[in-house]
């Protein structure tokens, strides 16, 4: 075996592989903060469907108190 082939394998870093999964082309920023909020979309439409149909079936408050 070569010289240079035995430095690189003992140059080589030890945790590497556990260091690999941050650098899968899957595992970005953007897929784990939309999989940090999985109904966020679904929420925010309930609650925009909410907030319209009680404005449109609230009461008209005539009193003072």
């Amino acid at each position: 075996m070569d010289n240079s082939k035995k430095s690189a394998t003992a140059m080589r870093d030890p945790w590497a592989r556990f260091e690999a999964w941050r650098y899968h082309p899957s595992i970005n920023k953007h897929a784990n903060i939309r999989r940090m909020f999985p109904g966020l979309g679904w929420a925010v439409g309930a609650f925009v469907v909410a907030c319209a149909l009680e404005k449109v079936f609230e009461k008209p408050d005539d009193g003072h108190h």
